[in-house]
């Protein structure tokens, strides 16, 4: 019996060792959110993998998505198994939002894309270019996506996007065995936190520092935009919107829209209202407050003055109006028809910023040209 007391406590001994090393790579250890703006974005960075979650991959979402995103032959966790994982760099991508274009174009990647639903919305010359080549294909519309090109693209990952948990066509292409991975980056509602998706697609291609580089850049831009439009000692008044179908469509005080207003120092004259999306109002209503607004930034899809009162002549009763003090971003477009606004406005809300402030603030950005707003002749 004594003999073998040293060969039990060898097997117990060795026994807990490996306890301790399943443990070990069962659990995840806990690091920072590398997140700081996004509200429906969490990156949990490890050694040679990121735990990604997509919290709100759309408004009122009940759950949300983990990604592993690991490199090849990382030793990610048990615990961590059941989640979706994706090995990176990826090598090639379909997206499904013109918004995804601009980080993969930051990263350096946009060679990797290809296939894109709609393709003419796009307006950067560089993806434009890859589309005239070839090599991106057309694969229908979000909602309705052409599965059998998709599978036969076989792309690394397919990033989507929807309004609800119905989506029948990315769900298809999931149960094909594609990576569909869900960005909702358009559900948030403040201009850096647009902007921060940007780390979505660095985890995506392990370029998480050129990621972080390219978003500290764009926070740096902002931030000394906003301290600049302050210096200001005008508050002018705006108006933003036109009527759709008898009715006055504008954004709400809390949508990412007033926010650009608000940090360009200006008086947003419905940024009390409580909200992220669009308030609806008659013609009446807006007339009464805004009649004497300084500006009007974004009617519609209206590219010139004539154009409004072609379409509405009671247009002319604003002061805004009457003093061609009319904004708009629907005027500068790509080749085929893309407002570049939708496309590179989320990723880039320092340019933006800037334009507004030259609208409203000009001796604050005298060298300034615009990127995006053009005033209504």
């Amino acid at each position: 019996m004594k003999k073998l007391l040293p060969l039990f406590f060898f097997l117990l001994a060795l026994a807990s060792c490996k306890k301790e090393k399943e443990e070990t790579i069962s659990a995840a250890p806990q690091v920072a959110n590398s997140v700081k703006y996004a509200n429906g974005l969490e990156i949990y960075r490890h050694n040679g993998y990121s735990i990604v979650k997509v919290t709100q991959p759309w408004p009122e979402a009940k759950e949300g998505f983990t990604y592993i995103m690991h490199k090849k032959g990382a030793a990610v966790p048990n615990s961590l198994k059941s989640f979706t994982s994706i090995e990176i760099p990826v090598k090639s991508i379909v997206v499904t939002s013109t918004t995804h274009i601009p980080a993969l174009e930051l990263l350096g990647v946009s060679g990797t894309l290809t296939g894109f639903p709609g393709t003419d919305y796009i307006s950067s010359p560089r993806t434009r270019r890859h589309i005239d080549e070839g090599k991106v294909k057309e694969i229908g519309a979000n909602e309705s996506l052409n599965t059998e090109v998709v599978i036969d693209l076989a792309p690394d990952a397919i990033v989507g996007f929807s309004i609800s948990n119905d989506n029948k066509a990315l769900a298809n292409l999931q149960q094909s065995g594609l990576k569909v991975l869900y960005n909702g980056d358009w559900t948030e509602q403040t201009p850096l936190g647009k902007a921060e998706w940007i780390k979505f697609f660095g985890e995506l291609y392990g370029l998480e520092k050129k990621a972080d580089a390219a978003f500290n850049m764009i926070e740096k831009e902002y931030k000394a935009a906003m301290l600049l439009a302050k210096k200001s000692e005008t508050l002018p008044t705006v108006l933003s919107g036109a009527i759709y179908q008898e009715h006055w469509y504008l954004p709400q005080g809390s949508s990412w829209a007033a926010q650009f207003l608000k940090d360009a120092h200006a008086q947003y004259l419905w940024a009390e209202s409580e909200g992220t999306g669009s308030l609806s109002l008659s013609f009446e209503t807006v007339l009464d407050k805004a009649k004497d607004a300084d500006y009007w930034i974004g009617p519609s899809q209206f590219t010139s003055l004539q154009e409004m009162l072609s379409s509405n002549p009671h247009y002319k009763e604003f002061k805004a109006f009457q003093n061609k003090q009319v904004y708009s971003f629907s005027s500068k477009k790509g080749k085929t028809g893309g407002i570049l606004y939708y496309e590179l406005a989320s990723s880039r809300p320092d340019i933006v910023l800037k334009d507004l402030i030259k609208i409203f603030h000009p001796e604050l950005l005298p060298e300034h040209e615009f990127t995006f707003f053009e005033k209504l002749k």
